[in-house]
């Protein structure tokens, strides 16, 4: 089968950072599906998985963290899948990834593609509908059936592939939506997505929001520079608030405001229930199942802002500079092998 993967990690201009490749075509065993994948998405774990290091790897690693694609086979234990269904889901960190023909995947941590959608939308959606509904309703504890309504969270990267899907999801809560943007096309983006207010993340935040009216928001999520945002972060955040953060921090973070406050954060990784296999692991099927439905619905709308075709290494490297420039809108994404 055809892939794209790498052996040694390498900056994202180099050719052989990303390498076009022939690998064996994977068996379905246990509770796996094989998903002849039609589409693939690109995100910050990508390039940060494939961050330069002295690691050499002795066979070909495959990276790739959002597919769409067709069941080709199922293991023994499959109960949720048949062949030919179409599906959609993020995978396993700690296995080979989805830019491959085919792939491997654990049937509890995929969902039934949304009908409405094409193969290559529907890629766009599974890791950053996962992580900003466990960020927001397992990690803010959020009621997802609108007992929050009216409540002010602000959406730190409001523009970027979480952030793009958060939006929605906030609104479906009935939250008040504050997201942040820069630019004259980001701010439009996450305007059209239902943002009720927007500030510039690269100005101070205190100010911009005591002018909507605020002292304090309720809940913040932080889908961007952790380090950067802290500070305005723990002032911003009300008393017995909560903060969820989605991006490791490099240095200590100081919890003084957060102990005044008696205020919260949580920490959200969706690999970590499938890394860990958690017992809870099926949840992850449930919501990607429950997003599609909110998408056939027009509850919710697909956040691809960039398809190219083909699926090659050429083309994913172009995506990974892309995201690591901290320029995109949206998701990137690929289909189709040629």
């Amino acid at each position: 089968m055809k892939a794209v993967g790498l052996t040694r990690y390498l900056p994202i201009d180099d050719p052989n950072s990303l390498m076009d490749l022939q690998l064996d075509k994977p068996k379905a065993m246990g509770h796996d599906l094989l998903v002849a994948t039609k589409a693939i998405a690109v995100n910050p774990v990508d390039y940060k998985v494939r961050a330069p290091k002295d690691t050499i790897e002795d066979s070909p690693k495959v990276l790739g963290y959002d597919a769409s694609g067709v069941v080709e086979e199922i293991g023994p234990d499959v109960t949720l899948f048949k062949p030919g269904d179409e599906v959609f889901y993020a995978g396993d960190i700690t296995r080979q990834g989805t830019n491959s023909e085919f792939h491997l995947v654990d049937e509890r941590i995929v969902g039934a593609k949304p009908q409405s959608l094409d193969f290559a939308h529907a890629a766009a959606l599974p890791l950053t509908s996962i992580t900003a509904f466990e960020a927001f309703f397992d990690r803010l504890g959020i009621d997802v059936n609108g007992a929050n309504k009216g409540e002010t969270i602000l959406i730190i990267g409001g523009a970027g592939g979480v952030g793009s899907i958060g939006i929605q999801l906030a609104k479906i809560a009935g939250l008040t939506v504050i997201a942040t943007a820069s630019r004259s096309e980001t701010i439009q983006w996450v305007t059209d997505l239902g943002s009720d207010h927007i500030v510039n993340h690269h100005e101070p935040l205190r100010p911009q929001i005591e002018k909507l009216g605020m002292k304090y928001v309720d809940y913040i999520a932080m889908f961007n520079d952790t380090d950067g945002h802290w500070v305005a972060a723990t002032d911003l955040i009300r008393p017995q608030g909560h903060i969820v953060a989605i991006v490791e921090n490099s240095k200590p973070l100081d919890q003084q405001n957060m102990k005044l406050k008696a205020a919260s954060l949580s920490w959200e990784f969706m690999f970590a229930r499938s890394m860990f296999q958690t017992p809870d692991m099926i949840e992850q099927h449930r919501l990607l199942n429950r997003v599609a439905g909110w998408i056939d619905e027009g509850r919710i709308r697909a956040t691809a802002n960039n398809v190219v075709t083909p699926i090659n290494a050429a083309n994913l490297r172009d995506a990974h500079a892309k995201l690591e420039s901290g320029k995109a809108i949206g998701k990137i994404v690929l289909e189709g092998w040629r």
